[in-house]
This record gives C-alpha cells, structure tokens and sequence, in this order.
C-alpha cells in the first residue's frame, strides 16, 4: 500500500484578541508589525506540525482574492497588463516562516515540506472580469499565478515545496464558468511546478471539472471534499484518472462547521456558537478517529493507490478557536494512524 500524504488546506484561525482588521493592516505595512505578525503565522504553523501534518500549508491569514489580484493589478508591480513582475510576486508568509524552517532543518536534519496555496487563475479572472473570456488576459492571470509559485520554489532556503495546490473553489458551482480557456490557463499555471517535479494540486468544491482538469499536463492531483459529501466520490472515475495519471487528495475530517453546528443544534436544541464545550463534542463526534478512518477505508476501497494526499476537506479559518482546528488535526492525524496500522 502505497501511504497518501497528510497535508492541509490552509486556512486557519487566528489567535485569541486578533482581528481581521489588523492582520490585513498588517500585511499592508509589514515593517512596522513584522515581528507580530511574522510570530502569529509561525505559531499557526507549529501548532499544524505538531498535530501531526505532514505536508503543512502556510497559515492563510489574507483574503484569497485580493491577495494576489492586488499585485496583479497594480502597474507598479506588473511588466504587461495583470502579468506580475517574477520578483515582485511573494508570498509574505514564506519569509515569515523561514527561521523556524531554519531551526527545524537543524532539529530534524532535513528541510521542512511545505504545501503552498495559489488562487488559481480561473476564481481570479471570475473575481474581476464578466463573461466571456478573454483569453489573452486569461493567461497573463495564469502565467502571474505560474510565478507566484516559482518564486516560492526557487526562493526557498531551509524548506522545500513539495506541493503548489491552485485553489478552483468557483469551478463547478458558479454557473458562468464555462470550459473555454480552463485548461489552458491551468496548464500555463501549472507548468513551471511539473517542469520541477512538484507536485500539482487543484482544489475544487465541486469535482464536475474534474474531466477537464484530467486534461491538464500539469495537474497531478485533484482534490475531493468527500468527507462532508461522500457521494462525491461516485462521480469520479478510476480508470479516467489511470488513463491520465492523476491522483486524488481526499479529505477525511469535515471543516464545515456551521453545517456540522446546525444539525448538532437541532438534535440537541442548544446554540452550540455560545458554548465552547459543544463546538469540542462536535469536532470529536463528526471527526472521530474513527469517522476518519472509516472514510479514507471507504475511499481507498475505491480508488487504492490514486489516492496521493488525504487531509481536512477545506481550511479551516471559519472555525472560532485555534483549539478547535488543532484539535480536528489532531483527531485526522489518529484517525490516519488508525487506518495504516489495520492496512498492514
């Protein structure tokens, strides 16, 4: 048996008597608040690493859109319309984690792995842009993207991107969206990460593209937030995946926590949001150990060895402490443990 590994979305929540507010004036100025903030991205982080995740995401603490779509459209920063200058196009989180990437590389004697999130070209164009598409300003979308992930490739010092995922959430659910252009811009995005040998996902909430996306040179891996919808999974079919070397990422613990509150809720007619210690039955109760060992059985009885990333269905930023996302880490990483140990 082939282990997936275990990774993370991204998201997650921030500390206690942090907002939203100042983490975005943060980044907006990051020498006078580097030391703050540079501190709260690397607490994040080793709260991931020691709940057991494997292929950590950088902490996203920015809004996804406009984190990268405001460099993209800024002139200052761009040598052709929305094509980003290749030194301009940095994420701040990666310098915000290099010392203790350092400090790890010296405990461990290897480099940290990291999973890096880039909102793909396609959410980004739909972000800012109508119908149709324009496909030259399309690919300079793409090609912007392309570099953000070959900045943080190439720039790396004490840790290794071992996966870029481009975060699709729009394809399949926002009815605009068309096929014209998809694969395109996701091969111009992708490119640079496969000529490197990193690994390609594609994080989608809806697996309609997924054809599509099997056509992508580039893309290696597609991910399935099966854990909340398990159905999901029939819609995807092995032999198309082994007939274009694809592999999945399969999520195993569910992060849609208002659902998971509602129907906890209704059946116990409380307000679980105003009780903490119910927000903790809920993780244990729909992300047991054991529920998450049922569903990567469930998944690997299907797609065995396509399955090359498990981990949380999405990030995790919704949650309201960051005990409660360590926490279903925490019981993902058990429940993956559990799962090995039985496949033995």
């Amino acid at each position: 048996m082939k282990k997936p590994l275990f990774d993370d979305i991204g998201s997650y929540p921030l500390p206690e008597g942090t907002t939203k507010d100042w983490v975005e004036a943060a980044f907006a100025d990051i020498h006078s608040h580097r030391n703050a903030l540079y501190g709260i991205i690397t607490e994040a982080m080793r709260q991931k690493l020691n709940a057991g995740v494997e292929i950590p995401t950088y902490p996203q603490f920015q809004n996804m859109i406009s984190q990268f779509n405001d460099p993209i459209l800024d002139t200052e920063r761009t040598e052709a319309p929305l094509l980003i200058k290749e030194e301009e196009a940095r994420i701040i989180e990666l310098y915000a984690l290099e010392q203790m990437a350092a400090e790890y590389r010296e405990e461990k004697g290897e480099k940290l792995k990291l999973r890096i999130c880039v909102t793909g070209p396609i959410e980004l164009y739909y972000k800012q842009f109508p119908p149709p598409v324009y496909i030259d300003v399309l690919s300079n979308i793409a090609k912007s993207v392309g570099r953000y992930i070959k900045h943080a490739v190439e720039n790396a010092k004490n840790y290794e991107v071992k996966c870029a995922s481009l975060d699709e959430p729009s394809m399949g659910l926002d009815p605009r969206i068309e096929e014209e252009g998809v694969i395109t811009a996701l091969g111009l995005a992708s490119q640079y990460a496969a000529q490197k040998g990193v690994d390609i996902q594609i994080h989608l909430h809806s697996p309609i593209f997924y054809d599509t996306v099997c056509q992508v040179e580039g893309i290696n891996v597609i991910g399935v937030e099966s854990a909340a919808n398990p159905s999901l999974l029939a819609l995807i079919d092995k032999t198309q995946l082994e007939k274009y070397d694809k592999y999945l990422r399969i999520g195993v613990s569910r992060t849609d926590i208002f659902s998971m509150a509602a129907e906890y809720n209704e059946t116990h007619h409380t307000n679980a949001f105003k009780d903490k210690g119910a927000l903790e039955t809920i993780i244990n109760d729909y992300n047991s150990p054991e529920q998450v060992k049922k569903r990567l059985a469930n998944a690997y009885s299907i797609f065995g060895d396509r399955i090359g990333y498990v981990g949380p269905d999405c990030g995790l930023g919704a949650f309201t402490t960051q005990e409660l996302a360590y926490l279903l880490l925490k019981n993902t990483a058990e429940g993956l443990k559990y799962f090995y140990a039985d496949s033995r």
